[in-house]
């Protein structure tokens, strides 16, 4: 095979269908809009959950809750990740983005006591919870509140 012998796969290239360009084509004159009416119209047409103004459902259901605009969002690591760093390394929220633990640190590192831990590690971070602080210090490592 060579490159001018190179061929899309057969069905997964469709033309597009050029609509008003004669009536043998099948969608001329109004290019397959009808006639008259709000969608034959340019820019015509309704917006997204307009129910011909009937009272629409995201206005007939009830409002609950509501959003705190001040929430933080942390980025969460369990104690058996910690697994994988070398013994007394210090670990930050930094290093864990670095070695790829989590994606991103958000609002800050909280780390949850699953998993086990056998490594003396130094572990700053935004909070712990109880088990994951009984873990690490019952490692012989230190749990840091930055």
């Amino acid at each position: 095979m060579k490159l001018h012998e190179l061929q899309p796969a057969e069905g997964s290239r469709k033309e597009r269908n050029r609509v008003g360009r004669g009536t043998g084509s099948g969608n001329g004159k109004t290019s397959g809009r009808g006639q008259k009416g709000q969608k034959s119209r340019s820019g015509g047409g309704v917006r997204p959950g307009f129910e011909g103004g009937q009272n629409p459902l995201f206005r007939r259901l009830p409002k609950r809750g509501f959003t705190n605009l001040n929430r933080k969002i942390y980025a969460i690591v369990n104690v058996s990740d910690l697994e994988r760093f070398e013994d007394a390394t210090i670990v930050t929220p930094e290093l864990l983005v670095e070695s790829g633990v989590v994606r991103n640190a958000r609002d800050g590192i909280k780390i949850l006591g699953n998993g086990e831990l056998s490594k003396k590690l130094t572990v700053k971070a935004n909070h712990f919870s109880k088990s994951a602080q009984e873990k690490i210090e019952a490692a012989g490592g230190n749990a840091e509140v930055i």
